[in-house]
This record gives C-alpha cells, structure tokens and sequence, in this order.
C-alpha cells in the first residue's frame, strides 16, 4: 500500500486526498507516516505548576532533585527503648542488664541525646521499674540514619515521570509544596452515528482510555452521520484534542471525513494497518484530531496505536503505549502482509507460548475475552514463523489514575 510524501521526516496532506466513499481508498498512509504526523504536531502543553496534594496522576515537567536529607537526624526505626550500645554489652534472656537512661520511643521519633539504637520491646523486661535489656545491640541497630531513604540532592522526580501517592509521601516530608506538571489534556470524544448501543459501547471504552493516558474526556453524542452537525462538534473549542468514532469508511454514511475536513484540515485517511485502516488525522480548528472506525476492534486498536499517542504526547507522558511487555515463542505461523501493520490478539500459555486468538481481520472486542495481549506485526514482515520469537503487549490493568 502506497503512502503519502514525507517532507523532512513529516507527513504532509496527499494530493490525491478525496472522498472515498463507493470508492475505497486509492493509497494509504504508513503507521509510521501517521506517528510522525502526531509527532510533530501534537507537543506537550505549557508547564503549570500546582500543590503537590493535588498532583498525584499528573507528569512531572521537569526533574526535580531533594532539596534536604531524609530522614533530617537519626530516628528510631521502630517501637522500644532508645539505648547506647554499649549498655546492653552482654546482655541476653538469661543475664539481663539493667538500663539506667532508656527513653522510651515509637517509630519515627527522633534519637534522644547519648542514644544510638533502639532496643525492640520484645528485648525489654520491667523489674520493680526498672528496665532490663534482654538482648544485646551493636551501634545502630533499630535506627534509621540521617539521610538513609533519601540524600539531599538525589533525584526524586524525572521529567515526564506520572506521579504516584508515595511521591506525594515523600515530597510533602521534605516540605515540598508545589510540583511543575503538564496539563491533563482535554479531551472531546464525538460518537459519529451508528446505533445507540454500540455508540455507548465506543463511548465507555473511549472514556477508559483517556483516562488511562492521562486525559480529562468529554463524551458528545451519538450525533446524526450528518456533515454539518459533526463538523461543529469537532470545531467547538474548548478541547486540546479531537477524537471521533464512526463513519470513517467507504460507505454512503461514512462522513466523519468530510466533516473533520469542514471543520479544519483532512491530512491523512487511510492507514495501513489492521484492524483500523480507516483512521484519519487532521485539524479541528487549531486541535488535532484522530477519526477513529466505529468498529470496536478497529476502534480500539486506531486508539491503542494512533490516538492514545497524541493523548499521552499532549500531557508530556512517553509516547508509547503503556502496555507491559512480555517475550513469548509463537506456538503457529501469524501470517501478516508486506506493506501493512498487523495487530494479533494472542494467548499466552504457561510456558511461554503464544497462540493466535483471532487475526487482524476478525472484527469484534469477543476474542479479548479469551486474548492475554497483541503482537504487532510491522509492516516490513509477511508474518512470523512458528517457534520465533515474539513480544506480547499485555492488556494488564494499566490504570494511570
């Protein structure tokens, strides 16, 4: 399958782009010339900075490095008596050793002067008031020392790092008060037509995925396969980014196109990979737009390899899918095409072995149910040999918060 031209590494619109519709499509573009157009147009939002209670989920904009020891001073490490070491010299369950200064402490308090460990409350006994040490201690023990967890000007965050609750934890015991993230992009989903219970199909997983990547969705629709209505769907501002479900192929009603086209720039249609060839990249306004196929499986995987990058791109988050990986030897041939990129949902058995579920071809989320991930075939291969190594993207909870 043909693709269009490439002007210093970036796609530009094909002249050829027309209406397919009763036609089909006379060339597609490449997976690559469709990642480099989001690439170069989709960039990472401003810099806002926000308190740091409020920023879990968010991408870091910058790295940001510990601005003092932690803990500050030497602390007891758990609950007991701070002690000297060398006041327990000797001492054991049948030779007990009386402790004329232990301070008794909980985890996290600070060492009282002339302590250097903590004995555990399991090794002290009481006679008459008098505390006895039941064990001996080396200097340290139960202690947590200055700086141990974590040492001033370590780093805390990398630039483009997701925030999770132990980062709060840590910058709020350090007395960090603000943090420089990226904005969570602001995501408008158009269901383009199509019967109500599939468009609520399309819309539920839509709204997982953004979020997943990091995105605030707004869900519109379903709205008529009509070229004016969705064209001022797609033009309302307010949203970074445009995603539209439905009506992208080659039938009477397939205009999601046409209107992205009305509503901005049409710059790709037709992409050569399966499931999802009739996604299409443009501009809704100033906004990129990703028209997704209405077909589930088709939806989901232009979404997993086209839309979800620009997501992630737009809130500084790695471009790439944020599916865990595993290695596996396929167990039967995936038969792929030269020219096109093919996304097999497989099964993996416990050795290792991976089995095709359902061909690119097969339409429909049912295979899912039985799929552990997908390989993805690219385009340069005619398909993978049985007993070759392979990598499955596993459909793992993922969940960005």
């Amino acid at each position: 399958m043909a693709a269009g031209s490439v002007t210093n590494g970036r796609p530009e619109p094909r002249p050829d782009m027309r209406d397919v519709r009763g036609r089909g499509f006379a060339t597609r573009a490449s997976l690559a010339e469709a990642e480099a157009w989001i690439d170069a147009r989709v960039p990472a939002q401003a810099i806002e900075t926000v308190p740091f209670a409020g920023a879990v989920g968010r991408v870091s904009a910058a790295a940001l490095a510990a601005p003092g020891d932690w803990p500050p001073a030497g602390r007891a490490a758990r609950d007991g008596m701070a002690v000297a070491a060398s006041d327990t010299l000797g001492a054991g369950s049948y030779n007990p050793v009386p402790l004329f200064a232990a301070v008794p402490v909980a985890a996290g308090d600070p060492l009282p002067a002339g302590a250097d460990s903590v004995l555990p409350v399991e090794a002290v006994q009481e006679i008459a008031g008098m505390a006895e040490a039941l064990a001996a201690l080396a200097p340290g023990e139960g202690v947590e020392r200055r700086g141990e967890s974590v040492r001033a000007g370590a780093p805390l965050l990398a630039e483009g790092e997701v925030l999770r609750p132990h980062h709060l934890g840590l910058l709020a015991a350090l007395g960090v008060a603000e943090v420089a993230v990226r904005p969570r992009p602001r995501v408008r989903i158009v269901l383009a037509g199509g019967p109500r219970r599939g468009a609520d199909a399309l819309g539920a997983m839509l709204v997982a995925l953004v979020a997943r990547d990091g995105g605030l969705p707004e869900l519109v629709g379903p709205l008529p396969a009509d070229v004016g209505a969705l064209a001022a769907a797609f033009a309302e501002p307010g949203a970074d980014l445009l995603l539209s479900a439905g009506r992208t192929g080659v039938g009477p009603d397939d205009v999601a196109p046409l209107a992205l086209a009305a509503a901005g720039t049409l710059a790709l249609h037709g992409v050569a990979m399966r499931p999802g060839d009739s996604a299409g990249l443009g501009l809704a306004g100033a906004a990129p737009a990703v028209l997704l196929p209405g077909e589930p499986m088709a939806c989901l995987a232009a979404y997993e390899l086209l839309g979800g990058r620009a997501v992630r791109r737009l809130g500084g988050r790695a471009p790439e899918m944020p599916l865990p990986v595993q290695p596996g030897v396929t167990r039967r041939k995936l038969v792929s095409e030269i020219g096109c990129a093919d996304l097999y949902r497989v099964r993996i058995d416990g050795e290792g072995g991976v089995e095709p579920v359902a061909s690119p071809a097969v339409p429909g989320l049912g295979a899912l149910l039985r799929a552990d991930g997908f390989v993805l075939i690219p385009p340069e291969s005619e398909g993978v040999p049985e007993g070759s190594p392979v990598t499955v993207r596993r459909y793992d909870a993922t969940m960005a918060g």
